[in-house]
């Protein structure tokens, strides 16, 4: 009986090391190796470096706040927002006072700093992960005359710059045109404005 469930067993824990080294592990390393090869950029996590430092990735939202900057989608990641170790929504359920009050607080704001009376919805929602990089180029467009009076800029210089760091859909029809916020304030920072 022992010999049986031994030669039943033998077969099945032999398999589970083969597929456990090549598919936990030479599989991964395959793969890895590959994506340094063949783009190495998106590989790493699409760091973003100035100055020979990291600061930031083109995949995760930071948190913008002063005048002179666009900002990104309100995050619900980590308790004070944009924090990757945390990313997470807010899980408020659409019929939620909270979250009714947070947009109507949000919707408040946008309005008057950026003194506009269309708020678009990315910068008054969280994203699922609340580390949203990007925002449409409509919510970018909301923002051009804050920004521009902040940096002392005209509007139309910094609508240009906008202009340029609008991607559009890829293959033109898989996702929408949107504005990655870091890309767009280090290209305004580069402007000098």
């Amino acid at each position: 009986m022992l010999s049986d469930i031994r030669s039943a067993l033998r077969p099945a824990f032999s398999l589970l090391i083969v597929f456990t080294v090549i598919l936990g592990l030479a599989y991964p390393l395959l793969m890895t190796g590959v994506a340094q090869v063949l783009m190495p950029g998106p590989a790493n996590g699409s760091l973003i470096v100035r100055d020979g430092k990291v600061i930031g990735s083109g995949l995760i939202a930071q948190g913008f706040a002063g005048p002179g900057y666009f900002h990104p989608r309100p995050s619900a990641a980590g308790a004070d927002g944009y924090d990757a170790s945390a990313s997470a929504g807010s899980n408020l359920a659409p019929g939620s006072n909270d979250l009714a009050e947070r947009i109507t607080k949000s919707v408040a704001e946008t309005r008057a700093t950026d003194e506009t009376s269309q708020v678009p919805p990315d910068l008054v929602t969280t994203s699922a992960s609340g580390l949203d990089p990007d925002v449409s180029p409509e919510a970018a467009f909301v923002q051009v005359g804050r920004v521009a009076a902040a940096r002392g800029m005209t509007p139309a210089q910094v609508e240009e710059l906008v202009r340029q760091q609008v991607k559009q859909p890829l293959h033109g029809f898989i996702g929408e045109p949107r504005v990655n916020v870091l890309k767009l304030n280090l290209a305004l920072d580069a402007a000098g404005g």
